[in-house]
């Protein structure tokens, strides 16, 4: 049903190379320094994630502070959630000029200035600019690098990598909210949310630890050769990777053409500043600052290129027809996820269990299985003889399961079965890096996974919102959790049709070939 990259071979180089050409490994590719990154990441996750899941301890005293509607001041928690995974096709453009780690320190620095602004909020709208725009651009900027990162340093034990990371999201949705709670008991949710921009500039740090690799190392990932139990998958596939060949080929011409500009650039420039020896110091020193310009337009020009090729140039990732259906999932899968979350304590008050659900809470149930699911589902997946695709296919499948037949639970004990069921299901997010990398390749992961956590982010925005005016409509939350499901079911018919085209068009081919 499904290749992966090195199966379809989108590194395309000699063939005849493949397998064949001794490398030696590095030893920081699923191991030493790699194991840092994946600690680096789950404190991002923690940071940013656990954060924004402990968001109602501060959202209760911005209700009680500024007497706004609950509609309107919910917006400032939405619009962070939202605008963290929505800037993601951005953040991929500051990674191509900056790389990874640079995009990370700059998020820490302006994640933390949007907790420390908040503090002197006068209303709900100044938090709107402040703590959603701000931190919440800022949380982007941190948490896709984290997640870029982890697929670079890891090869054969991807999944397990992800999942342990992403780990990152349940533990702090423990630690952030009884932290938040602490803090705001104490010493007010003002000096709270100064105390919480101080902590969250070990952001940078985390970026800090985010040491890239070298081009050399990134390079010879295609020499890695993976199981023969896969061979089969990849004619499934076929037409998508000569799709992804031709757009490499053109992407690496525009990328040759602009270092040659480049080139002649900095060497006008050099030659300028040598014939210039004998002037006085300061025109040298303003050749020095014009020497430095030119370099940083030209990694400017540079990542602009190679992002606006990915998106919008000849060599854009949109030509990938299982990408483009993978978005599409991502449009409306998060929202399903979100959604009890948000309404299970209204649903628990409806049917009379608040006495149950106050000694352990449904979403509490959620959120410890989720992180053993993530877990697991890593493990599972890194298994020579298990599909990565299949198994998120599987989860995404109980998943979607489980949300239409929540609204049929009437009981405490159903529900938590039920609620337990989608967090373990819910692990699949630790593998949509890995299925992102596998159709896309390394090289244009960033920016391929910016794409998909932006669908996320427009999921996670409306989702909500739409539960609840489904719910105003029809005074019941059933509907919320049968549309957003249905919704579910056609993202993931849409990555179940593309494969099933994509075979028979190597059929067409052949037959073409074999007529001539």
């Amino acid at each position: 049903m499904y290749a992966s990259r090195e199966d379809i071979g989108y590194d395309f180089g000699d063939d005849s190379k493949v397998g064949s050409k001794p490398i030696k490994p590095n030893p920081n590719i699923d191991g030493g320094w790699a194991w840092m990154i994946v600690l680096s990441s789950f404190l991002v996750h923690i940071l940013i994630m656990g954060s924004q899941m402990a968001l109602g301890i501060l959202n209760m005293e911005w209700l009680e502070e500024f007497n706004q509607s609950r509609g309107l001041t919910a917006w400032v928690s939405s619009l962070s959630m939202g605008i963290t995974l929505i800037v993601g096709p951005f953040i991929g453009l500051f990674i191509s000029m900056c790389g990874c780690r640079k995009t990370a320190i700059i998020g820490g620095i302006l994640n933390a200035l949007g907790w420390i602004l908040s503090a002197y909020a006068s209303d709900v709208h100044y938090l709107f600019l402040t703590f959603g725009v701000t931190a919440g651009v800022g949380s982007g900027m941190v948490y896709l690098p984290a997640v870029v990162m982890v697929g670079q340093y890891f090869q054969k034990r991807r999944a397990l990598a992800q999942g342990l990371s992403t780990t990152g999201t349940g533990f702090g949705a423990f630690l952030m909210t009884a932290l938040l709670k602490y803090l705001c008991t104490e010493f007010g949710w003002r000096n709270a949310m100064f105390i919480q921009g101080a902590i969250s500039l070990n952001l940078c740090v985390c970026g800090a630890l985010m040491r890239p690799l070298s081009p050399k190392d990134v390079v010879s990932e295609k020499y890695v050769v993976r199981s023969n139990s896969e061979d089969n998958q990849a004619k499934a596939l076929s037409h998508s990777a000569e799709t992804i060949k031709s757009n490499r080929v053109l992407s690496e011409e525009l990328e040759k053409k602009e270092e040659t500009r480049n080139e002649e650039v900095l060497d006008s420039v050099q030659h300028i500043e040598t014939g210039g020896k004998s002037r006085s110091g300061r025109n040298m020193y303003g050749l020095r600052v014009l020497k430095t310009v030119s370099q940083l337009t030209v990694t400017v020009r540079k990542g602009f290129a190679i992002w606006y090729s990915s998106y919008f140039g000849a060599a854009s990732l949109f030509t990938n027809r299982v990408f483009v259906a993978f978005i599409i999932w991502a449009l409306f899968a998060y929202s399903s996820f979100v959604i009890p979350f948000i309404h299970l304590p209204e649903i628990v008050k409806q049917y009379n269990l608040s006495s149950q659900n106050n000694i352990f809470p449904l979403t509490s149930i959620i959120a410890i299985v989720h992180i053993f699911g993530k877990v697991i589902l890593g493990i599972i997946s890194d298994l020579p003889c298990i599909s990565t695709w299949n198994v998120f296919l599987m989860a995404n499948f109980t998943l979607v399961t489980c949300i239409l037949t929540l609204p049929l639970m009437q009981t405490y004990v159903s529900l938590a079965v039920v609620c337990a069921l989608i967090g373990f299901s819910s692990g699949y997010f630790s593998l949509m890096p890995v299925v992102t990398e596998d159709l896309v390749g390394i090289k244009h992961l960033a920016n391929a996974y910016g794409i998909i956590i932006c669908a996320n982010g427009i999921s996670a925005l409306f989702g909500p919102p739409f539960a609840g005016w489904v719910y105003d409509i029809t005074h019941k939350y059933d509907f919320s959790f049968y549309i957003s499901g249905l919704l579910y079911m056609v993202g993931i018919i849409f990555l179940l049709l593309q494969p099933c085209i994509q075979k028979k068009q190597p059929r067409e081919k052949s037959t073409e070939e074999a007529q001539v």
